[in-house]
């Protein structure tokens, strides 16, 4: 395959994908539609039976009207040979064979009817039966879509807050760090404070003479002597 016949057959693969993708995308609806047409073609179907049947009850009533009239002529092609008029006898019998061919055309008009009828009524079953499917089946993608849809959802946003829940996380811990270190410049800047204060206090006593010092010598000296002359 040369170069052009492999560009080719790749245009047409990229035709049919992105045809199948608008067919994909609208397959509910185009399921939807079909539904419709074909409980459209059943109920234009009903009305075809209705008429089929229709014809087959008038072929029955005519096939017994003319039933009813042969034997009433029978009885006439009787009571004339009972006469002896055997010419009106042959007249009546031709009108019974009249009657008898009548009655076989629509006998096997209404058997024809009969049979369409019998035809149509299982169609109609097989093709009832295959709608009440195919709805069913266009309820379990609809319902099965409708869940996944949703489920889609929740995993999108679960994605999602849990990438905004480590941002949240890592604000806290920064926030924390900060005011730990917020904590501690207080403390230490108090601790300063105190020791300023404690040696400014120690430098003010010193100078009036009230801040006790360290013992001398000469402190211990008198001490031992004031002890000894007791």
């Amino acid at each position: 395959m040369n170069v052009w016949a492999k560009m080719l057959t790749a245009l047409r693969g990229g035709v049919n994908e992105a045809g199948e993708a608008i067919v994909d995308s609208q397959a509910l609806r185009i399921l939807d539609q079909e539904v419709r047409d074909a409980a459209e073609e059943i109920r234009q179907s009903k009305d075809s039976l209705a008429s089929i049947l229709a014809r087959k009850k008038v072929s029955e009533e005519k096939c017994s009207a003319l039933r009813t009239q042969i034997d009433e002529y029978e009885g006439y092609a009787v009571k004339a040979l009972d006469k002896g008029d055997e010419a009106l006898a042959l007249e009546v019998a031709a009108k019974i064979a009249d009657l008898e061919n009548q009655l076989r055309l629509e006998k096997e008009a209404g058997d024809g009817y009969a049979a369409s009828a019998e035809k149509l009524q299982a169609a109609l079953k097989q093709a009832e039966q295959n709608i009440k499917r195919l709805k069913q089946q266009v309820d379990t993608v609809k319902a099965t879509e409708n869940v996944q849809r949703a489920q889609k959802a929740v995993a999108e946003r679960h994605s999602g807050s849990n990438s905004k829940l480590r941002t949240a996380m890592e604000s806290l811990e920064r926030i924390k760090e900060k005011q730990a270190l917020t904590g501690a410049q207080i403390s230490a800047a108090a601790e300063m404070a105190e020791s300023s204060a404690d040696g400014s206090l120690q430098a003010k006593l010193e100078e009036a003479g009230i801040s006790p010092r360290g013992h001398s010598a000469e402190d211990v000296l008198a001490r031992l002597k004031k002890s000894k002359s007791a």
